[in-house]
């Protein structure tokens, strides 16, 4: 089939150098780059992976009992900021 298509010079000099380095001609590297193109059809992204990392805590720290811990850490920062109002 005949058609007329518009290319960005870029394209076309690639499409160029292509055909000279493989010795053919510009039509069938159009064809066989296009060819490829649909083949590989739309790509789709790599679904997001978190790796774990052994989290290290300190020795003497219950992990276990961390929220506890931060309540503890809030409230007596909480009683703190009173008593400089006074």
């Amino acid at each position: 089939m005949r058609t007329t298509v518009t290319l960005d010079p870029d394209v076309a000099a690639k499409l160029k150098e292509e055909a000279a380095r493989q010795k053919t001609s510009f039509k069938d590297v159009l064809n066989t780059s296009v060819r490829r193109g649909l083949r590989a059809g739309t790509p789709t992204a790599e679904p997001y992976r978190l790796r774990p990392r052994p989290l290290r805590a300190r020795p003497g720290v219950d992990l276990d009992r961390a929220l506890a811990m931060a309540g503890e850490l809030e409230d007596a920062e909480v009683l703190r900021r009173l008593s400089l109002r006074k």
